[in-house]
């Protein structure tokens, strides 16, 4: 399976404001998740699936726009959503609560009529994570998300410093992904958006792990975000001069420009920065609203 486009960032908006879907695509993400699951209470959530599906319909395709992804509500009420939305221009749909390979293989037999939609499963239990090598493999999906509020619910764990409790984990999902040869998944939400400097080092944590990119929650998350995972011009210098010394050496290990030894693998990471850097999409908006009531 060819990997997705590489993200830094994907910002929540609720499915149920108007007006913040309307100023959404200003804000600078590389992706929108417009929201019909935990941002929307149960009683709108009907009303938000309309009022989602009108926006679609009038907004203007712009190429140079962010990925516009929606998180569907899990079971019937989300196949419901998923066919109200068809054909509408969504890059695909987050699955929420996505248990088994059976709950995501039935969402993807809906998507039958749109050939370019994908799936990216959100595991928010502890069943959900050990499936994550079986759901990884069906079709449509082109990266795992985890949804970690409620997998600390359904572990019964509290985070300490560092977040060991939730290592094995994330992780576990790293993996799966990479053995698949899905996009690496993005981290999850961090839900004070104040803290700017504990994002900052969470993000960077989760960039150590295998991470690309991360979902936030407010647009004032997002300079942060991207720091993190926009490679310098000097990063890309050195990874292209790694792979033009390779090259001209002809697969044979070399040295790098301060002496070390270099082999294939450490080439493979520098063509995969080199694949991997997105194109950042332009902040055209203010980020003077308040926080999105996305349950992320």
């Amino acid at each position: 399976m060819t990997r997705a486009a590489a993200l830094r960032s994907a910002l929540y908006v609720p499915g149920d404001r108007p007006d913040m879907l309307a100023k959404a695509p200003s804000r600078g993400a590389d992706a929108l998740i417009v929201d019909l699951e935990d941002a929307v209470p149960p009683a709108g959530k009907d009303r938000a699936r309309s009022t989602v599906a009108a926006w679609l319909a009038g907004r203007k395709t712009d190429p140079a726009g962010p990925a516009l992804w929606v998180r569907v509500n899990s079971g019937e009420r989300g196949h419901d959503d998923v066919r109200a939305l068809l054909g509408r221009g969504v890059t695909g749909f987050f699955v929420a609560k996505a248990e088994s390979a059976e709950d995501v293989d039935a969402v993807a037999r809906l998507l039958a009529d749109d050939p370019s939609a994908a799936l990216c499963p959100v595991l928010e239990s502890a069943a959900a994570v050990l499936a994550a090598p079986r759901i990884a493999g069906c079709p449509r999906v082109t990266r795992l998300q985890l949804g970690e509020a409620d997998l600390r619910a359904d572990l019964g764990v509290s985070l300490g410093p560092g977040e060991p409790e939730l290592l094995w984990a994330r992780s576990h999902v790293v993996l799966a992904s990479a053995a698949a040869g899905l996009a690496p998944p993005m981290a999850p939400a961090g839900t004070d958006v104040h803290d700017l400097a504990a994002l900052k080092a969470g993000t960077e944590a989760f960039k150590r792990l295998g991470f690309r990119g991360r979902t936030c929650v407010h647009p004032a998350q997002l300079p942060v975000v991207h720091e993190v995972f926009t490679p310098t011009p000097e990063e890309l210098a050195r990874a292209r001069d790694l792979v033009s010394r390779f090259e001209s050496a002809r697969g044979g290990a070399m040295l790098d420009e301060g002496g070390r030894m270099v082999d294939e693998a450490v080439v493979r990471r520098a063509r995969r920065l080199l694949s991997e850097t997105p194109v950042p999409v332009p902040d055209r908006g203010a980020t003077e609203d308040g926080p999105s009531p996305s349950g992320a």
